[in-house]
């Protein structure tokens, strides 16, 4: 079994990409940005799938030392998860990040803070709360397992994308986690390529998924390689 990303087909409205996956998988991410951002369950409750849901990340920052920002970016993601539990969706979460490296720690505090206000809020709504590791970007929380005890009391998203950009996949994957990423890259570029395509090893990586009990979200850049990725991990 396995889900796919929406992300795939982000440049169409999110209606058309929902029609395309419905013959691929009963099970979708829906990437909660751009032409896919979601202020209502109406359209997700018209499909069977089952979903997960990927807050909106791109405006957002729960790190932000600007209380005001770090208010609205946890109100947002409680939006998201008044959606996510009319479609019993889990929902991933990015960590936030850091203007200024002078500005780690206080940044770490408003990200805590936040982290605590969003179990809470979570909890209230009966939804399953994940938060992502980042990749190789200089100012981003939770780029290395030594980091995953920041995000206590959440769960884990591991992207494997990412952390082989920051060269830590294999002390990722002897971690537990939750809900997982999959997509393919050459160790420099994000570019949530088809699985074969990059420099992955992916046998540890389905070993740990088969460990984990989990069903890993297909998050390439194409239906093709979508497709590609599903043959090669033979799914």
């Amino acid at each position: 079994m396995f889900a796919v990303s929406t992300y795939c087909l982000h440049r169409e409205p999110l209606g058309t990409a929902l029609e395309k996956l419905a013959s691929i998988s009963g099970s979708v991410e829906v990437m909660d940005d751009g032409l896919h951002y979601i202020d209502t369950p109406e359209i997700l409750l018209s499909y069977s799938f089952s979903y997960s849901i990927h807050a909106p990340s791109r405006g957002v920052n729960i790190a932000s030392l600007l209380e005001p920002i770090r208010k609205a970016s946890v109100q947002v993601t409680d939006e998201c998860f008044a959606i996510a539990a009319e479609v019993n969706a889990p929902v991933i979460v990015h960590p936030g990040y850091f203007t200024w490296v002078e500005e780690r720690e206080m940044a770490e505090r408003q990200m805590l803070k936040s982290i605590a206000e969003l179990c809470s809020l979570a909890d209230d709504r009966g939804v399953r709360l994940t938060i992502e590791n980042m990749g190789n970007w200089d100012y981003f929380f939770l780029r290395r397992p030594d980091e995953l005890p920041l995000i206590d009391g959440a769960g884990f998203t591991l992207d494997i994308g990412h952390a082989h950009l920051n060269g830590c996949l294999p002390e990722f994957l002897i971690h537990p986690f939750d809900h997982i990423h999959v997509h393919d890259n050459d160790g420099t570029t994000d570019s949530h390529g088809a699985v074969g395509i990059g420099t992955i090893s992916f046998p540890p990586v389905m070993a740990a998924i088969i460990r984990e009990r989990v069903t890993p979200v297909i998050e390439v850049e194409t239906l093709e390689g979508v497709m590609e990725s599903v043959r090669a991990l033979g799914l």
